[in-house]
């Protein structure tokens, strides 16, 4: 099975300027028509994070989907001490070393683990802040030829690489249809996603 990485968080206060023009909801609603459109054709890899892991967790259970099998979640042990509960529902956590006392060093050997996945075969971002930014990177450097999906609408840094990398037009950029954006962007077979 394929899998589609996905690189999204919420825009904090204070971490740079991605929070204004972030919407939380409209990143929870992205992350779950992704989730709800991709799920049952290629797995989700994603790193953990704190406000999205539990969202995955919420939605495969919504949807009766075996997440032991349909998602992988990347961790590095830099953040042991500061899991989601989360965590502890996901069986197939791959787990990176911390480097002492370097957080970007911990975070960019969790991300060259992750991306250098030879299963990987598109990424969507959504919302965010420099580690969407950094994880945009780093996909287009592993795989020059996947499919690269930045969803707009909800702001942060997937609405800058939209803008910058211009994936979008400025008429699409307000675009909340997700279920068409993922459809469309990703070609997913819209009846084998139904199965």
């Amino acid at each position: 099975m394929s899998a589609i990485f996905l690189s999204a968080s919420v825009p904090l206060v204070g971490r740079g300027s991605y929070h204004e023009t972030a919407n939380p909801f409209l990143i929870q609603c992205a992350v779950r028509e992704l989730v709800i459109a991709v799920i049952r054709q290629h797995k989700i890899v994603w790193g953990g994070h704190p406000a999205i892991t539990p969202m995955i967790w919420s939605i495969c259970e919504d949807l009766g989907v075996d997440y032991s099998r349909a998602v992988v979640l990347y961790q590095s042990r830099f953040f042991e001490d500061r899991y989601p509960d989360e965590n502890e529902h996901f069986h197939n956590v791959v787990f990176t070393d911390a480097v002492p006392d370097d957080r970007d060093a911990s975070l960019l050997l969790m991300r060259e683990r992750m991306l250098s996945r030879d299963d990987l075969v598109a990424a969507v971002f959504i919302g965010g802040m420099e580690g969407v930014e950094a994880e945009h990177e780093l996909f287009r450097q592993f795989h020059p030829a996947a499919k690269v999906l930045p969803v707009p609408s909800p702001g942060g840094a997937a609405l800058n690489l939209a803008k910058d990398q211009g994936y979008f037009t400025d008429a699409d950029l307000g675009d909340v249809d997700f279920a068409q954006l993922f459809h469309t962007h990703l070609e997913l077979n819209i009846h084998g996603a139904a199965g």
